[in-house]
């Protein structure tokens, strides 16, 4: 975004932008938003509580803010699907700047869902169903209860169990 010609990072396209386009390519891969991915899957019922992935995956202590995270919910397939997808719309983005020079944010805006509709991806329409507030507490709450039933296992446990192997 910061290639357009008007790029101002206080303006309202850029926020609105900035605040959509993640929801774009969480849509187009998995038919939700990052914040009704989080809704819907965050449960402390499940295993991991839902997470396919987590930052001290996969033998670590889950954290409470791994909960809030939307990829951390997405499969294997998914997450390489999104990585993909979101590769080639900045190939496609970085064409379309070196061939007019000129870009502005509206269009760099309207370049994602011309670039998912070329890729027959389904287009978000509005902000979803889920707002970022909604899937946050309830993730939080069901970590809450997730947290209550981890083991906890301390540097000092560690040491025993290797020392008890050797």
């Amino acid at each position: 975004a910061e290639c357009s010609i008007d790029y101002d990072k206080d303006s309202q396209i850029t926020k609105d932008f900035y605040a959509t386009v993640q929801n774009k390519f969480h849509f187009a891969i998995s038919g939700h938003t990052a914040s009704e991915i989080i809704y819907e899957q965050a449960d402390a019922e499940k295993e991991f509580m839902g997470l396919k992935t987590w930052k001290n995956s996969p033998d670590g202590r889950i954290l409470k803010s791994d909960t809030n995270i939307a990829k951390n919910y997405l499969t294997e397939k998914e997450i390489k699907k999104l990585e993909r997808t979101v590769s080639s719309f900045f190939d496609y983005i970085e064409n379309i700047i070196e061939n007019r020079r000129v870009f502005t944010m509206q269009e760099f805006a309207e370049s994602v869902n011309k670039f998912l509709s070329f890729n027959e991806y389904k287009i978000l329409v509005g902000k979803g169903k889920i707002s970022a507030i909604q899937a946050k507490e309830k993730a939080y709450c069901e970590y809450d209860k997730f947290n209550k039933t981890q083991d906890i296992k301390s540097d000092f446990d560690e040491m025993i169990k290797k020392l008890a192997k050797e």
